[in-house]
């Protein structure tokens, strides 16, 4: 590839980045209603992504095997816990993420 192609490639994919940036608020601008539907899908999709996340992390779950699943009850519990603490979701993930990492990789070896 010739770096004329390389630097287009670039250009090309920094406007079709900022297009889909700028496209919410030319779609929506201030002081107009939000139509229903948008306003629904606001409410509805952050809680159906948790849930997502969550059953896709704990798949793979195995609670009939050593350990029997005792990180990931215990990071998950740790995350709750810190959530309904703190109220941030940041501290909450951060912190179950490093205790799971912590004890599959020392504690239950």
């Amino acid at each position: 590839m010739s770096a004329g192609f390389t630097a287009l490639q670039i250009a090309v994919i920094a406007a079709v980045t900022a297009l889909l940036r700028f496209l919410p608020f030319l779609a929506f601008p201030p002081g107009r209603k939000t139509p229903p539907v948008i306003a629904y899908l606001s409410r509805a999709l952050p809680p159906a992504v948790i849930g997502m996340l969550v059953i896709y992390c704990l798949k793979d779950t195995a609670p009939f095997a050593p350990p029997y699943a005792l990180p990931e009850i215990i990071s998950v519990a740790l995350v709750v816990v810190t959530y309904l603490w703190k109220r941030s979701p940041l501290i909450s993930i951060a912190g179950g993420t490093l205790c799971y990492m912590l004890l599959v990789q020392v504690v239950f070896v």
